[in-house]
Formats: structure tokens, C-alpha cells, sequence
């Protein structure tokens, strides 16, 4: 059992940037391939970012590629979103996944465990 913890969430203006977090609990995190959703209001749940379990490999949503950098520490059970020159279109709340499954994280299909999610707004 993997439980994923989001935090960094925030209010912050266009063009400015944010470092989102992803705690995971047990001993078995590096395992797992890790990624980030979004969810806007009134859309569907998202693809942005995925690290496989040992942080050698990235693979990034359009949207974000060249503004968003994913990383992890295994030492530590966190997965880390860099978001940088933020847009209003970045406004959701932010999901952190864990799947054995690399492709499966990359689908955004049948992923083991989710974050609560944090809300990130982007301003004017």
C-alpha cells in the first residue's frame, strides 16, 4: 500500500513559478513509476509529467514540455514538479500517481494510487 501526499500548491501570478511535492509512504517508492495529473474545473483529468521508478527517464503532456521539469529522490519517497512561466491555463488541482507501470502512468490508465491533490491558480 502506497498512500501519495501533494503539497506546494498555491496562488501564484503569470510567469512565476512553483515547486509542487509528492511524499509517498512505504518502502517499496522505488518501485513505482510516478507521475502528475490536472484537473481544471469542468474538464477532464489530465497527462503532465512522468518519471520512471529510478529517475533515469521523463516523459511530458505538450502543454508543459520546456516549462515543467519532474523529479524524484528516492532516498526521500518524493516526486517533485518544477513548474516554471506559469500560465492561466496551469489553474487545476494537481495529482501525484504511482503505478509499477510506466506506460500505465503514461496512459493515465489503471494507476495503483493517487494523491489527494493540491490547487494550483495561476493570475493575471
Amino acid at each position: 500500500q502506497v498512500q501519495l501526499v501533494e503539497s506546494g500548491g498555491g496562488l501564484v501570478q503569470a510567469g512565476g513559478s512553483l515547486r509542487l511535492s509528492c511524499a509517498a509512504s512505504g518502502r517499496t517508492f522505488s518501485r513505482y513509476a510516478m507521475g502528475w495529473f490536472r484537473q481544471a474545473p469542468g474538464k477532464e483529468r489530465q497527462f503532465v509529467a512522468v518519471i520512471r521508478s529510478t529517475g533515469g527517464i521523463t516523459y511530458y503532456a505538450d502543454s508543459v514540455k520546456g516549462r515543467f521539469t519532474v523529479s524524484r529522490d528516492n532516498a526521500k519517497n518524493t516526486v517533485f514538479l518544477q513548474m516554471n512561466s506559469l500560465k492561466l491555463e496551469d489553474t487545476a488541482v494537481y495529482y501525484c500517481a504511482a503505478d509499477q507501470s510506466w506506460s500505465d502512468v503514461a496512459r493515465g490508465t489503471g494507476i495503483d494510487y493517487w494523491g489527494q491533490g493540491t490547487q494550483v491558480t495561476v493570475s493575471s
